[in-house]
Order: C-alpha cells, then structure tokens, then sequence
C-alpha cells in the first residue's frame, strides 16, 4: 500500500479560492491563458503555491475561454502546437520571475481527453514538450494514449487518477453531462480515492472493479465543494496513514 501520495488541483481558474485549498495539495495545474487566467492570475497563484510549497504545474488548454476549454476545437496540428507552447513559456516566465522551476504539465478539460484517445493530439502535447526542452513531467491518465507516446519519446510521466469523477468501463471519465458525472460527497470520494491507493483499483459507474495506476490524484479547484472535499479527504487519508507529499 502506498503510504505517500500526490493530490493536485487545477487552479487559477477564476474561482478564487487558492489560498484555501493551497494547504491541502501537493502540486497545482495553473491556468495559463488558453481557458482561464492570464499573466495577473498565474503572478498571484504561483505566490500562493510558493509560500505553501506546491509544486507548480502548467495547464494548457485549447484556446477556448468562451467554452472553458471543455469543447474539442478542430484546428490544425500547427496552431495547436503554437499555443500551447506560448501558454507554457508564459507560466514559465512567471515562474522564473520567482526563481522556481515548472515540475509538470497536465493538458486541461477536451484537450486532456482528446489526447488520451487520439494519438494525433497526443503526439502534438509531447512535441511541445520536447521542443521547450522541458525537464518536466506529465501528467496522464492510465492506459491512455498519450501515456503510450510519452514514454516511447522519453518524457517521464505520471499517472493521473481523479478524486472527483467518476469512471466508465474503460477508464475514460464519465461526461459531464450526465448527472452523475461528478462526485460531491465526502464519503464516496475518500472510498474512491482510498481503493485506488491500497488496491489498485476503480469502481466504475457500472460497479466494475477495474486496474488502475495512480501516482497523483487531482481534485477540480472549480468544484462547487473544493475546499470542504479535499480537507476532509486528506485528512481520513493521514488518518489512515497516507501522507499527501
């Protein structure tokens, strides 16, 4: 059983609760432009994230704040590169203003899913990657496609699993759309989390029991129940012995 964990949020989004959430979590996906956020909001999340000693992660998305970048944009290999190239070098620069270093990336909303699938988007997310010479990881879903193409490229990676979603069949995430995509009670949320710690796997929606890796668990900082969720999940998991690090 893993007695040491990573719990990441997805923040600077416009929601404003950093400095609630920021002593929970060990690494935080900033916004960088693409959906949410812009140069003022990663200036003051990353302060937050540097005094609480999160580590910072980027969180491209595809350029689409009128959608919260949760809409698949059709756009040519290309253009798709270029921006998520320019929202990472921003966080970047923010970051190096601070004298800090990025620790990892996580694609965000369709542009997460569609890479995880499509081998294509995927290739595209690494090829920035590679081009910025990052020495950074990625994080990724298990089994996914974008996994596969990381590591045969040599970038080094993290499996992702989600503290506040719920899981088909095959590991992709319930849709938004549907009711009960998204899990909002503190008890359902520690046993999802805590079975995926001690025994490697995930109750599907359908009551499966399915294979997973973990090595980061993310909880959505836009999560109506943020702060409340993700203070009392890490506080049954240190009760359990497991340590967010």
């Amino acid at each position: 059983m893993k007695t040491r964990i990573d719990i990441n949020a997805d923040v600077g989004e416009g929601v404003g609760n950093e400095s609630e959430i920021m002593p929970f979590i060990s690494s935080c996906n900033i916004a960088c432009g693409g959906h949410a956020g812009g140069i003022k909001t990663m200036r003051t999340v990353v302060g937050l994230a540097k005094e609480n000693k999160v580590k910072i992660g980027a969180h491209p998305s595809f350029p689409d704040k009128e959608n919260f970048g949760r809409q698949i944009i059709d756009m040519p290999c290309t253009a798709l590169y270029t921006s998520i190239k320019n929202q990472i070098k921003d966080l970047i620069e923010v970051l190096d203003d601070y004298h800090l270093q990025i620790h990892h990336v996580k694609p965000h909303g369709a542009l997460y899913n569609l890479a995880a699938v499509d081998e294509k988007t995927a290739q595209v997310v690494v090829e920035v990657m590679r081009g910025l010479m990052l020495r950074a990881k990625l994080y990724v879903p298990y089994k996914s496609v974008i996994a596969k193409v990381a590591i045969e490229q040599n970038i080094p990676i993290m499996y992702e699993a989600f503290a506040d979603r719920n899981y088909n069949d095959d590991l992709t995430l319930v849709s938004r759309d549907l009711d009960y995509a998204i899990i909002d009670n503190a008890d359902a949320m520690f046993d999802h989390v805590f079975r995926m710690v001690t025994s490697n796997k995930v109750k599907t929606w359908s009551g499966k029991l399915k294979a997973i890796e973990a090595d980061t668990f993310c909880m959505h900082g836009d999560h109506p129940k943020a702060f409340n969720l993700i203070s009392e999940l890490t506080k049954r998991l240190s009760d359990q012995g497991i340590k967010v690090v």
